[in-house]
């Protein structure tokens, strides 16, 4: 039926010949439905026109809906909720400006392979497609669809179950991604009887099924590491996404192979690990002779695989990846096993055998040397008490509390922020430490902090560059709205990368990189009844982190950093073209 049918009046009849009342539904209470149907019991959003009721009647029917400020950090607590749960994390955007400000979100959980729906009310198709100028008229599908997995309109109340349901099954199945899901404004209004309503919901039924490894990959894979004489493993967030934590920590025990952990994949085996080759990274991949990527990419973060990092001599690379289309991206595969990681590592597993010895004794003790080498030198500098701090007194004292509270999630984003604290703070859980992922967006941490706390109920550190918690920085007001176990820590240097440029013509502006000196954001905490700490030695900070970690109350540090510590774009300034004319 269409949403125009509807049973005559005979037909609702009673036998006096009195009207009868008939049982209803419609778009929004369908939309909630096939949500909670599927488990999907989480909104993150910003409420408007014309997605306001829809809010309201969703909080009242049980989904927990979370406001923001700003639509781009909603979808970015969405985009890690679906990492955290492998279950797709919903953002839901008032119609144009909104839904173009959740669409970075939804490019950045695709960019990651992250399951999210964006859900965004939207303007008439008759007007739109007319162009005769709706309120925020927009083709928001046309715009959505080359920035994410799949994009689909629902415009028939009876096909919102299956709407949301191939949603569902395009966010996490295969490589997980971003979809999004047009919600035309009339849409939410249909009427329709609410026993067909309720038949038209489905129920979807292994949306992410297993995909096994060919048995020949598996043995091609095992001789080419049997044929290894410094085999190096690259574990990457799809590991960490895979949840198959136990299999992976047992194929890398059980291979006696080395591991370097990519940062969101660090904790899936406890970065002490005598196996580990974090604070040996350089050795490991210049003279490492065969490379297995597991949920890993070839990608600028690994420098695509070539370049002085990797050495003169060429690898043999295996790599283990749902998407087929991901081998040979940027060097040839000599191994490729085409899965989902938890089963082509159980395969490997199984096809090792009882028999399965190391090989490798002298190449995992030189590596192990020259980490523990490198971790020594290392030690003096993190436990400096320097004031203004610098980023290895600062985060070496974050560093032990970290080990303390291994359950305790870490957010990071900046630019000297997050690639310190990448190799400074050790993880020991899988999963809990959340940063910028592969596309580097800047602006993530305070949605991820949020999504962080609703979806696991642990203690989250968002430690922040001050430049970095500008762009979301007016979530903390929806942190302590929603009382949640958040400490955010900036790293306050007075500028990007540092605080100390000037201005070259000697005019009243500052520096484009030069923020407020001495700003005190932890006051602006205290605004919204939070609790706001200045620290400016090592000790205020880990007395200020420590005191959050008893209460539990949203809290936020203004770490007082020197501005000249630091530099130009952190560790990746050889992204950034030079110019070779000097003017005159």
């Amino acid at each position: 039926m269409t949403p125009a049918d509807a049973t005559s009046p005979a037909e609702n009849a009673n036998i006096d010949g009195t009207s009868a009342p008939q049982d209803l539904t419609d778009g929004f209470h369908l939309i909630i439905d096939a949500l909670k149907l599927n488990g999907l019991n989480t909104i993150y959003g910003v409420p408007g026109i014309p997605i306001t009721d829809f809010g309201r009647m969703a909080q009242a029917e049980g989904i927990r809906v979370f406001s923001f400020r700003h639509e781009q950090n909603a979808g970015n607590a969405a985009a890690i909720a679906g990492y955290l749960t492998k279950k797709p994390g919903i953002c839901l955007t008032v119609s144009a400006p909104g839904f173009l400000n959740g669409l970075t979100a939804l490019a950045h959980a695709t960019t990651n392979c992250w399951p999210m729906i964006l859900l965004s009310g939207s303007s008439e198709r008759e007007i739109v497609d007319l162009q005769q100028g709706d309120y925020e008229e927009m083709d928001q599908l046309a715009i959505a669809k080359p920035l994410c997995k799949a994009a689909y309109r629902i415009l028939h109340a009876q096909d919102i179950g299956i709407g949301v349901a191939r949603a569902i099954r395009a966010a996490v199945s295969g490589r997980p991604g971003g979809v999004y899901l047009d919600l035309p404004a009339k849409l939410f209004g249909q009427v329709m009887d609410a026993a067909a309503g309720a038949k038209s919901l489905v129920k979807v039924i292994d949306p992410a099924p297993k995909q096994l490894p060919a048995p020949d990959a598996v043995e091609r894979a095992l001789e080419v590491l049997k044929g290894a004489k410094r085999p190096l493993i690259i574990l990457g967030k799809g590991a960490a996404y895979a949840q198959a934590d136990d299999t992976l920590r047992e194929f890398v025990e059980k291979s006696g192979i080395p591991y370097l952990a990519m940062s969101m994949a660090k904790g899936l085996l406890p970065d002490d690990h005598p196996l580990s080759a974090g604070a040996a990274r350089s050795l490991a991949l210049k003279d490492c002779d065969v490379v297995m990527l597991i949920g890993a990419r070839l990608n600028w973060l690994l420098s695509h695989g070539k370049g002085k990092q990797w050495g003169t001599e060429p690898k043999k690379i295996v790599q283990i990846d749902i998407e087929p289309k991901e081998m040979d991206s940027n060097l040839e595969i000599a191994a490729p096993i085409v899965g989902d990681i938890g089963s082509c590592v159980a395969a490997l597993l199984d096809a090792m055998g009882s028999d399965w010895r190391a090989t490798y004794p002298e190449w995992t003790a030189t590596v192990r040397e020259k980490a523990e080498s490198n971790i020594a030198k290392m030690a003096p500098r993190l436990m400096n008490n320097n004031v203004p701090m610098d980023y290895h007194g600062a985060l070496g004292a974050l560093k032990p509390i970290i080990k303390a509270h291994p359950d305790t999630i870490l957010v990071n984003e900046g630019a000297n922020t997050l690639d310190f604290a990448r190799s400074i703070i050790d993880m020991y859980k899988p999963r809990k430490r959340l940063d910028v992922g592969t596309w580097g967006v800047m602006g993530i941490g305070m949605g991820t902090a949020i999504a962080a706390a609703v979806e696991t109920g642990q203690k989250v550190l968002a430690v922040e560059g001050d430049s970095a918690f500008g762009f979301s920085g007016m979530e903390v007001e929806t942190i302590c709205r929603y009382n949640l176990p958040v400490c955010v820590i900036v790293f306050n240097n007075n500028g990007i990368y540092r605080g100390t440029d000037v201005n070259p013509t000697g005019g009243p502006d500052v520096a484009p990189t030069v923020f407020v000196k001495d700003a005190r954001y932890d006051i602006m905490m205290q605004a919204f009844g939070g609790v706001g700490v200045n620290a400016t030695t090592p000790d205020e900070l880990s007395r200020a982190v420590n005191e959050f970690l008893a209460s539990g109350r949203p809290t936020l540090i203004n770490a007082v950093i020197d501005p000249q510590s630091g530099t130009e774009s952190g560790r990746i300034g050889n992204l950034n073209p030079q110019s070779v004319v000097s003017k005159k």
